[in-house]
């Protein structure tokens, strides 16, 4: 048996759960073991039913989708009022409470992290999407995601791995582990045994992993030994019919006492809380009905029954269960008295009620958007650089066009490169027709540099990931005929299916399409980043773990002022100063720019060109005359 540290909420002596463990009827122990599902957009009537469930049934906890913050906070705050032991609550958060609520921070998929060599910024994320948590009053995140991605025609992990690498994959997700953990927010890896070697969705089919016990023991599982060594507070149990460990037809890996109990709890030591994955998803459901299946993946041996679809019905099957001495009340006692545990070490033994005032400003705090950009920062990958056409050179002999797919011209990418050089903006859609490519052809002819950026593209294998016939013939056009440097806002498997890309001097990975992505994404074609992304995937002639690093920058870098240990607040005084002197009428605008080190941190325009506010704004006139001295300062770099 593997055991090198328990979870922490195991370790911990607390009267309090004794307390509130003898408070509770038999009836409302099996009620904590329910996490009901919640949103926070919908309407009364849902407000209604949840309400109904907490009081009446005296449920456990709840799982929040789909809504925003303030929403969800005010909702959590009712809820909490009306439960008798304060709910455990959780929310898929993989990349950030954006996942699931609006107006919120979005950080990296795992895909993208799995590009990313430094792993602290990994547990800095996780410190941060901890902090974003408790905020919301959330106990548990259901991250990270342990499953070895191998399968490119991976319907529902792909690019919620880290990657391919089994020790990759394990380091990372400790790192996001920890991070969270230590800041009391409890980590949840999924999906045990492993989901990355599949292409058909538990949300819709129960998947076959087809695999021996050794080939699972060499690689799904391993991630996961690692983090239950490590210390993880929980574990969610994937929908899979893993004929190896348990050849019962239809008998999901949820529902078996071979995965849950003698494999995860006996042979690889996890005592923390285990979850079923959400019991609505048709790999389960389509084969028992509600309150049947709550029994299964009890006896089975979880601890936490999530997204139930009928809680009373369920709550009568568990005691039929007790009765027939199919599992004991001393069972349902010991599994109530661990969710106990987890939520005293979550907090809730002191619960407060959220306080509304300023989270929306908490859950944007600079600290996190400082993160976020090292993060991609780190993870762009260059895969290709024909004669070193990455980064730019000799811009003076350059005629550039930028060519935006699948969007229009005004995009993050486009401004960033705006900085470093003059260029022709072209859009053409994801289809173009032949028509289309004929007049791009034509247009494009009289340029030496093209940059290709794909916009618009979709996670879904059985699409292309968004790469269409027609597009792979533009740039397969393209690409034979001039220079071309193809940065793709996408998932690296596109480039399984989009051979025109292959024929560019230049392939960047940007992995997302995201303004951070496509602002930094222009930054490093043009030198004002270095390059250090390393493939977290093997794809068409590239490997897992390549990467072409370009070590140094040559241009400026336009960054944050943490970049250089300025604390944003010491500048807020230069707004204040200027703002004074537009109302006392000292001039009637300017602009700052602040740089060090060839980084820029500062550059903001404050009020018009002239007293006349009517006439030439400040940020056309004064912005486009720096912008020609910035060009030509730059053309003469190398």
């Amino acid at each position: 048996m593997h055991r090198k540290y328990l979870p922490a909420f195991l370790t911990q002596n607390n009267k309090w759960v004794d307390s509130v463990f003898n408070t509770l009827s038999e009836d409302e122990r099996i009620a904590q073991l329910f996490m009901v599902a919640a949103y926070s957009n919908r309407d009364s009537s849902h407000q209604q039913e949840i309400e109904k469930l907490i009081t009446d049934q005296k449920i456990g906890g709840l799982i929040f989708f789909q809504g925003g913050p303030i929403r969800q906070a005010n909702l959590t705050n009712a809820y909490q009022a009306k439960a008798k032991v304060p709910l455990l609550v959780s929310i898929d958060a993989e990349w950030g409470l954006a996942m699931r609520l609006d107006s919120t921070m979005k950080f990296p998929k795992q895909m993208t992290l799995g590009a990313v060599s430094d792993n602290n910024l990994i547990y800095q994320m996780g410190e941060q999407i901890a902090i974003q948590c408790k905020r919301m009053g959330i106990h548990i995140n259901l991250a990270p995601v342990a499953d070895v991605n191998n399968n490119s025609e991976n319907p529902v992990i792909n690019y919620r791995s880290f990657g391919e690498d089994k020790y990759k994959v394990a380091n990372k997700a400790i790192a996001y582990m920890k991070g969270m953990q230590n800041k009391g927010i409890m980590a949840n890896a999924k999906h045990f045994p492993g989901h990355g070697d599949t292409d058909s969705d538990s949300h819709k089919t129960l998947p076959i992993i087809k695999h021996n016990q050794e080939r699972l023991d060499s690689l799904e599982l391993y991630p996961f030994q690692q983090l239950i060594d490590s210390g993880l507070g929980s574990m969610m149990i994937a929908h899979l019919y893993i004929p190896s460990l348990d050849d019962r037809p239809n008998r999901a890996s949820t529902l078996s006492e071979n995965i849950v109990t003698d494999l995860l709890q006996k042979e690889m030591g996890f005592d923390g809380l285990i979850f079923t994955d959400a019991l609505n998803m048709r790999g389960v459901s389509a084969f028992y009905d509600p309150g049947k299946l709550d029994v299964e993946a009890l006896l089975a041996g979880n601890d936490v029954l999530l997204f139930s679809e009928d809680v009373p019905k369920a709550i009568e099957e568990i005691k039929t269960a007790i009765d027939q001495k199919l599992i004991s009340q001393k069972e349902i006692d010991r599994r109530c008295r661990k969710i106990l545990s987890a939520k005293a070490w979550c907090g809730l033994n002191k619960y407060q009620p959220i306080e509304t005032a300023s989270l929306s400003e908490d859950l944007h705090k600079t600290e996190a958007q400082f993160v976020n950009m090292k993060l991609y920062e780190s993870a762009l990958t260059l895969l290709k650089n024909e004669e070193d056409i990455v980064p730019v050179m000799k811009l003076s002999e350059k005629k550039i066009a930028s060519i935006t797919i699948g969007a229009t011209n005004k995009n993050e990418f486009n401004t960033s490169i705006d900085r470093y050089c003059d260029f022709d903006p072209f859009s053409y859609s994801l289809k173009p027709s032949n028509e289309e490519i004929t007049k791009a052809l034509d247009e494009l002819k009289e340029y030496n540099l093209l940059l290709i950026t794909i916009h618009d593209m979709n996670q879904r294998p059985y699409q292309n990931f968004g790469i269409t016939k027609q597009l792979n013939s533009l740039v397969d056009s393209l690409a034979s005929n001039h220079n071309v440097i193809v940065n793709v806002l996408g998932n690296p498997y596109c480039l399984n299916k989009f051979d025109g890309a292959h024929k560019a001097k230049a392939i960047l990975v940007s992995y997302e399409e995201e303004a951070l992505a496509k602002d930094i994404s222009g930054q490093m074609i043009f030198g004002g980043l270095p390059i250090k992304g390393m493939l977290p995937v093997s794809i068409k002639n590239h490997k897992s773990g390549v990467g072409i690093i370009i070590e140094n920058s040559i241009r400026l870098n336009y960054t944050m002022p943490q970049a250089l240990n300025i604390s944003p607040k010491d500048l807020s005084g230069v707004d204040l100063i200027v703002s004074e002197a537009l109302r006392e009428k000292v001039f009637p605008g300017c602009q700052v720019f602040a740089a060090k080190d060839g980084r820029v941190f500062y550059y903001k325009s404050f009020g018009n060109h002239t007293y006349d506010k009517e006439l030439y704004p400040l940020k056309q006139q004064i912005f486009m005359t720096w912008l020609q001295l910035q060009k030509l300062q730059v053309q003469r770099r190398p």
